[in-house]
């Protein structure tokens, strides 16, 4: 056999890594989630900072600069301040990396078992090479994909939890070939010889095709046999397996993508405004360019004082000329405002990750800002993208009630606690007791103990303790909950099963387990009681049950019906339970249907469906059982703020249709009185079209959508994902289940991409990681299933309900406090250089600043970058408390209401109208000149500093006008700026002219400061400027009132809201809602492995002592 691939099969052979390594050298298991390495830094860093029009106009005015006799300011004016601003921002850059990476090395040096020579040699998982046979124990994950072997349980069987991948809490029981079931030590693991053909690396989950070839024989290997990376073992305590794919080819990774380069929607809007001051840039240094060559010919100069010089100018002068006016006006664009942002940024990110309100104490861990870069999309998010296993619930199945022969139980212990007509569980247990074997509330708990698939595991320290492996946590919710009364399973062998109740072992004979199955919503277990009756007990669905009943088997069944409604209502799962007796006579002749169907080649599974419905009759019912699935805390009040905020959740989830929408009517997002539409295969018939046709009749009257993973495939299809879409936004939620972590992935690139919204997808297993990358915005659970997702996220946090503040407060500051910070930073530039442009209608287009160049620099690197900073990181337009009280407000960010072009362009009036009064003002104060009072006369470097000093109080009354919440850094940032230019303005213009920076100023500090008009023109100028928008404030206040201003005022005055509280008639009406749905569709909604079970439990044995594996 050829060392290389064959065709579309990838060769692996069994302890030969010399073949494997010629073949696969370059495959490697080692991950990376970070963005950049040594190698991609610069290149990476330079093409996302460039890909900022700013950067790219300050690179290109630096570059201007440079040339001789173009710039009438100094070469590094510009040069000097864009590098200071690339540094900055790589030296963060590089910061948040590092944790990326800190965290990817913690992954790829976890320890693993590797079988070399015999012996057991333990190493890390970025040293797992394709072909390596590997020991895994229990409760460790597969740290790449492999071929399962052998394990610690009968015929090579093993239980697995999928809940990285799939969402699926439940185990999941996988089984190695027959022939390799032996291999118990190193030693025989090494000697294995033999190759294994398998597909070729993809991203399809649930699908494997492979051969092993041992000697001339081949053995097919399927699903059964692959475990995949990011699974873990369970309940066994270890396996041997062989290595078939690594790192970014195994079936998780290849479901993820690499960690994208994500830039907000005020970043782009950021961009386009920047263009428009290009624009404005272009047309004033156009406009200046022809006033200059218009005054070459037809000025008084050229007229009069010089009439026969040549004047005439070519292309180049006129180039020359242009960019001369480009780098005139080039800071109409501000160069400190990318730096600024990143550092507000970086602040409040600061604020997040020390925000105890995010803090859980139980695990330890606060709200992590990954991304310090995506702050402000927090507070524009329209659509919430969520798993639901571990994001939603705790993964903790609890048996909370039961109804028995119409008496309702409760495991609650506090009296006041229990409601009218129940009793407790201890008062169960205690009627136990004393019951006989066919009383129903003895053969209820019988049934819980006998009827299911769970095998137990002996605790080798405690052998009074039992963990058990069940295939779903309802199943062992049930055997759990049996224990509370004295109703422990301990033992299962190949036919029959041990349960120790009160302390004395019974044995019950498994004569034949009826399968459960979607459509059946059943499972019956036939056995040989102690006492030599057989009996069949039957679980499931309600509706299944009760049509099942015989006439005399009833008598219970309105009152259980009441109870069933009652826990539907508080977001119990439900299930009946059932019994009757067979005789020995009907079950002999039975067993012969159910013989013959079990060994029919054609529809076997069909066919004992049928012999299962001749034994499912006549049945009596014992009650019902009420299982939670434990929502985190605050889950329904948290979906209820989010939803009244507007924002709309999706649930994305690899768990079944009747999980994920009971879970959906749990948490509050599926409406009690909402009619869901079922997506499934036999709705649209299998077909393109029949979703199509499906998807039309409903569009009319849409409400809660439900769709699965199959059909699923149909809707994201070309001719169909818009319509699909279509009906999926008109709908009030939305639960996509059974779905792919590819899926999840492109449910939310559907929505991204086709409507204008930002999205946010939140999850806690590495499942959810390609759906976290995709969304706008990626937020990680640091939850049960692992790191994964929180390693891969944006934003990490620990509870779901931390989102709330996330979003509804941070969000909305960020959101604001950037926006009003991107804003004045365009306002503040264009207020300055604008007055240059008037300057030059009196300075004959010569290209002749008005102000010191190095004065012009600081303007926005010293005297206005702290207002926006303070603005930035200590602004609050409304406090957290009012926020979380009033989540309507979060509206204005989604709906752009506070970063929008109608804004932009306001800011940009006012620019030109401030420049405009404070130019015309200080020409007609000044005129000519000033006369100080020794007689001297000023010159234009005095008009210019006047001017500047002008402009700075204008725009630093504007920001104070601006801020909502003042505090000492606020004051220290807007009057210490201009205090501070005040001071150091002489002192400049004294040193500046001694070291040469600056002879122009050279003894204008004091000529200035001694002229009464200069402190009467820097005072009463910029009073007059910021007149108008003290005026346009008040008016839009008390004429034009909105939610926000009215929540302004309540919060000053410290006003309550004083409404009604309905919350009690809210809830009443919600019961009675949740009754009704119930009615309309009662169902199952427990959660149960499909066929197969009945089989594997057959091999198990727990008397018998399982061998160490080494």
């Amino acid at each position: 056999m050829s060392n290389r691939n064959i065709g579309n099969e990838r060769v692996i052979y069994l302890n030969n890594n010399e073949k494997n390594l010629l073949t696969y050298k370059k495959e490697s298991n080692y991950i990376s989630t970070s963005k950049y390495t040594l190698c991609s830094f610069i290149f990476k860093f330079l093409r996302e900072q460039f890909s900022k029009y700013a950067n790219v106009f300050f690179l290109f005015t630096a570059l201007l600069q440079q040339i001789p006799n173009v710039s009438p300011t100094n070469r590094w004016t510009t040069a000097i301040p864009l590098a200071f601003v690339l540094a900055v921002t790589a030296i963060k850059e590089i910061f948040e990396d590092y944790k990326r990476h800190k965290s990817d090395n913690e992954v790829n040096n976890r320890k693993i078992q590797i079988i070399e020579n015999n012996k057991v040699v333990v190493k890390t998982w970025d040293d797992v090479k394709v072909g390596d046979i590997v020991r895994v124990e229990n409760d460790c994950y597969f740290p790449a994909d492999l071929i399962l072997l052998s394990s610690s349980e009968p015929d090579a069987l093993c239980y697995i939890e999928t809940s990285n991948l799939d969402g699926e809490t439940n185990l999941k029981i996988k089984q190695g070939l027959v022939e390799t079931s032996t291999i118990l030590t190193p030693e025989a693991a090494s000697q294995i010889q033999g190759i294994i053909k398998s597909e070729q690396p993809n991203n399809r989950l649930y699908n494997y095709d492979g051969v092993l070839i041992m000697g001339d024989k081949s053995y097919p290997l399927d699903p059964t046999q692959l475990l995949l990376r990011g699974a873990k073992l369970k309940n066994t305590q270890w396996i041997y397996g062989v290595v078939i794919t690594t790192g970014p080819n195994t079936k998780l990774l290849k479901n993820s993508n690499k960690a994208p380069i994500k830039k907000t929607s005020v970043e782009h809007m950021t961009n386009y405004q920047i263009v428009f001051l290009f624009g404005i840039l272009l047309i004033l240094s156009i406009t200046c360019t022809i006033g200059y060559f218009m005054r070459q010919n037809y000025s008084f100069e050229k007229v009069i004082l010089h009439p026969k010089e040549d004047n005439s100018f070519s292309v180049k002068d006129v180039i020359l000329g242009f960019l001369t006016f480009i780098v005139l006006f080039n800071n109409l664009i501000p160069i400190s405002l990318i730096v600024t942002m990143e550092f507000v940024k970086y602040c409040i990110s600061i604020l997040i990750n020390n925000d105890l309100d995010m803090y859980y104490e139980i695990s330890d861990t606060a709200a992590q800002c990954r991304t310090s870069s995506l702050v402000e999309e927090l507070g524009q998010v329209e659509y919430i993208f969520s798993d639901k296993t571990g994001t939603l619930t705790c993964n903790i199945m609890e048996f909370q009630k039961c109804s028995i022969a119409g008496q309702k139980y409760s495991k609650k212990k506090n009296k006041n606690d229990i409601s009218l007509n129940e009793k407790s569980f201890d008062k169960l247990k205690n009627d136990l007791k004393e019951a006989h074997f066919n009383d129903s509330i003895y053969q209820f708990v019988t049934l819980l103990s006998v009827c299911h698939t769970v095998i137990p595991e002996q605790d080798e320290k405690n052998p009074t303790v039992y963990n058990y492996q069940a295939s779903s946590p309802d199943e062992g919710a049930l055997v759990k909950g049996a224990i509370l009364f004295d109703f422990q399973f301990i033992t299962r062998k190949p036919h029959s099963i041990i349960v120790r109740v009160n302390g004395k072992d019974l044995e019950y004979e498994i004569l034949n387990i009826c399968e459960f199955n979607s459509t059946r919503k059943r499972m019956s277990t036939i056995v040989r009681c102690p006492n030599g009756e057989i009996k069949i007990f039957t679980k499931g669905a309600d509706t299944v049950i009760f049509e099942r009943l015989a006439e005399n088997g009833n008598i219970y069944m309105d009152s259980t019906i009441e109870h069933l409604e009652e826990y539907a209502s508080e977001g119990l799962r439900t299930l009946c339970l059932a019994t009757r007796t067979i005789s020995s006579e009907e079950y002999m002749s039975w067993s012969k249907i159910y013989d013959e169907a079990s060994t029919t080649l054609n529809n076997r599974e069909e066919e004992l469906m049928k012999a299962a419905e001749l034994i499912e009759k006549d049945l009596f019912l014992l009650g019902a059982t009420a299982i939670e699935d434990k929502l985190q805390d605050g889950i329904p009040e948290t979906i209820t703020t989010l939803t009244q905020a507007g924002i709309k959740i999706w649930i994305l989830t690899g768990d079944k249709q009747e999980t994920a929408v009971n879970i959906g009517l749990s948490c509050k997002l599926i409406n009690n009185d909402m009619d869901l539409i079922i997506f499934d295969e036999e709705e649209i018939k299998g077909t393109s079209e029949g979703l199509s046709q499906f998807i039309d009749e409903h569009l009319r009257n849409p409400m809660g959508l439900v769709i699965d993973g199959k059909t699923l495939e149909y809707a994201l299809k070309d001719d169909n994902k818009i319509k699909f879409l279509e009906l999926a936004t008109l709908c009030q939620s939305v639960i996509c289940c059974r779905v792919s972590p590819l899926q999840k992935s492109l449910v939310v690139k559907l929505v991204k991409n086709n409507i204008d919204a930002i999205t946010l997808a939140i999850g806690d297993g590495a499942n959810d990681v390609s759906m976290i990358q995709a969304a706008h915005v990626g937020v990680g659970i640091n939850g049960m299933e692992g790191l994964q997702a929180a390693r891969a996220a944006d934003f990490s946090i620990s509870q779901f309900r931390f989102l709330n503040k996330l979003l509804l407060i941070h969000g909305s500051w960020a959101y604001s406090r950037l926006s009003k910070l991107i804003l004045y930073s365009f306002y503040k530039n264009l207020t300055l250089y604008l007055t240059q442009f008037w300057f030059a209608f009196n300075n004959g287009f010569s290209g002749q600043t008005i102000y010191e160049s190095w004065t012009l620099t600081s303007y926005n690197v010293l005297f206005t970058v702290f207002p926006p900073i303070v603005m930035g990181f200590f602004d609050q337009f409304i406090n957290a408390m009012y926020l979380n009280k009033y989540p309507n407000i979060y509206k204005e960010g989604f709906l752009a209401k506070k970063f929008n072009i109608s804004r932009f362009v306001s800011w940009t009036i006012i620019g030109l109208y401030h420049s405009l009064i404070l130019y015309w003002m200080i020409k007609n104060i000044w005129y000519e000149s000033q006369i100080d009072k020794n007689g001297n006369i000023g010159n234009h470097w005095m008009l210019g500093a006047t001017l500047f000093t002008c402009v700075l109080g204008t725009v630093l009354l504007k920001a104070g006008l601006s801020i909502d919440k003042w505090n000492k850094y606020t004051t220290l940032a807007v009057v210490g700026s201009y205090v501070l230019w005040v001071i150091l303005l002489p002192i400049y213009c004294y040193i500046g002219p001694l070291i040469k920076l600056s002879p122009e100023l050279d003894g204008i500090g004091n000529k200035i400061y001694s002229i009464m008009v200069f402190w009467l023109t820097i005072i009463i100028i910029p009073v007059v400027c910021i007149l108008r928008d003290y005026l346009w404030k008040f008016m839009t206040r008390e004429y034009f009132t909105n939610d926000k201003h009215i929540i302004q005022e309540m919060q000053k005055l410290n006003i309550d809201d004083y409404s009604i509280n309905q919350s009690w008639y809210q809830k009443a009406v919600g019961k009675i809602s949740m009754i009704n749905h119930m009615r309309k569709s009662r169902g199952f909604a427990f959660s149960q492995n499909e066929s197969g079970q009945a089989n594997l439990i057959r091999v198990y044995d727990t008397t018998k002592k399982k061998p160490t594996g080494l």
